[in-house]
């Protein structure tokens, strides 16, 4: 594997630097699919490709194979990544003549990472029009933020350990009175009146660009890797694959972060909503389509620490650069069973992609992903995985270089596989 993925995953990340964003960034690679909407018939064709967005931040495509097809084969990411959101009327004035942002953290982050790093803002705005109101992506270009810590000198404990207070800490510095809203720069992007700005979607990002870096150019730091990495990858292999025997889907959800208990979240109804509105334009059985399908659920997971090696579990010990990351859990917070990894394992070994495996250590609670809140919608098979990374939810990430690559190469053979149940814990792989 090469590093040339790599760079074209900075490239795409650079272009994602909110969730609405990264839903925009991937419709627009799908060149020549058709964009369907929910409240619309559906006439599907056999060779035809469709894709469709909900709540702007959600997307699904799909291929419907020229041939005979069994089942759907799924790659689930996310769209979303831990920020802070700005609220409603969030200019804070003062003290002094300062001018500074109300925000409110968005899923868990690990809240030093974002301070004195130029940051700006992006997400959508909904703007008036003469039929109603509609929505427009923004992001303003520039360094226009900054968190600023207090100086060792006023805070002499400050290495001894800080605990942040979200409400006082945290909240960035946009500039000094009298300057322009921060309405009015967002407005003045994306080409509107501020007088005609209905509502606003915005959350901060980082602004430093990722990088390629180490002796031997072997990681890869940028911001909202987690879950970046895996959307790329699996987009890559959904438009690489070949015609396989299974119906390929590519799902990037939103509201993971937060729990995915949104419309347009792996908790709420879109996926089955799809699934069966395509088994209803092809004359299909969704249920008979589901027992044959498999999901495969993408989400970063952690490597070895070089710092603290004693975080990982003994056995279960991903490495950068160690290919793709089966992950485990007892307590099903990741749905990974022996059925479902032997399954993806050897689609992975016919890949000749490296394949490691995560669990947490048994003194420590993990966290969860889409897997098992897809299933608790739509009950298939399905395994999770990810790639090996560092600092996980920091405002800027570090994996390995050459993984992205392995984790592509791995979904272009399995949307280019097919399955078929042939009884319970018995598949077979074409």
């Amino acid at each position: 594997m090469d590093k040339g993925m790599t760079k074209d995953l900075l490239a795409f990340i650079g272009r994602c630097p909110s969730n609405f964003h990264t839903a925009a960034a991937v419709r627009r690679e799908l060149e020549g699919y058709e964009i369907l909407h929910e409240g619309e018939v559906w006439n599907l064709r056999p060779g035809g490709r469709y894709c469709l967005t909900r709540n702007g931040a959600s997307l699904i495509a799909f291929r419907v194979p020229a041939g005979e097809w069994q089942g759907f084969l799924l790659a689930a990411g996310h769209s979303d990544s831990p920020t802070f959101q700005i609220k409603t009327g969030g200019e804070v004035q003062g003290p002094e003549n300062y001018l500074r942002l109300n925000t409110e953290r968005y899923g868990g982050m690990l809240y030093d990472s974002w301070l004195d790093r130029p940051l700006s803002a992006a997400g959508r705005l909904l703007v008036r029009t003469d039929r109603g109101v509609e929505s427009r992506l923004v992001e303003i270009d520039r360094d226009l933020l900054l968190i600023p810590r207090v100086a060792i000198h006023m805070n002499r404990r400050a290495n001894e350990g800080m605990a942040y207070d979200p409400k006082q800490d945290l909240l960035p510095l946009l500039g000094l009175a009298g300057g322009p809203s921060l309405l009015s720069l967002a407005a003045e992007c994306a080409g509107v009146r501020e007088e005609d700005v209905a509502a606003s979607e915005l959350s901060l990002y980082v602004r430093e660009p990722g990088t390629i870096w180490g002796a031997a150019g072997e990681f890869v730091s940028a911001p909202r890797l987690d879950d970046l990495q895996c959307v790329y990858a699996a987009l890559r292999g959904f438009l690489s694959a070949s015609e396989g025997r299974g119906l390929p889907v590519l799902c990037v959800f939103d509201s993971e972060e937060v729990g995915s208990a949104t419309r347009q979240g792996a908790d709420g109804t879109l996926l089955r909503d799809v699934l069966g509105r395509i088994c209803a334009a092809l004359g299909r059985e969704l249920p008979v389509e589901i027992h044959h399908s498999f999901l495969v659920s993408a989400d970063n997971a952690h490597a070895v620490h070089p710092n603290h090696p004693e975080l990982a579990d003994p056995q279960n010990r991903p490495r950068l650069n160690g290919g793709v990351v089966i992950k485990h859990s007892a307590s099903r917070r990741y749905t990974t069973d022996a059925v479902t990894e032997a399954v993806f394992a050897e689609l992975c070994r016919r890949a000749g992609v490296p394949v490691q495996h995560f669990a947490n250590r048994s003194d420590m609670a993990g966290g969860s992903t889409l897997g098992n809140i897809v299933g608790s919608h739509v009950s298939l098979n399905t395994v999770d995985v990810g790639l090996g990374q560092l600092a996980m939810h920091s405002a800027y990430e570090t994996a390995g270089a050459l993984d992205t690559a392995y984790m592509a190469e791995a979904l272009k053979t399995f949307y280019s596989a097919g399955l078929t149940v042939r009884g319970d814990g018995e598949i077979e792989i074409h």
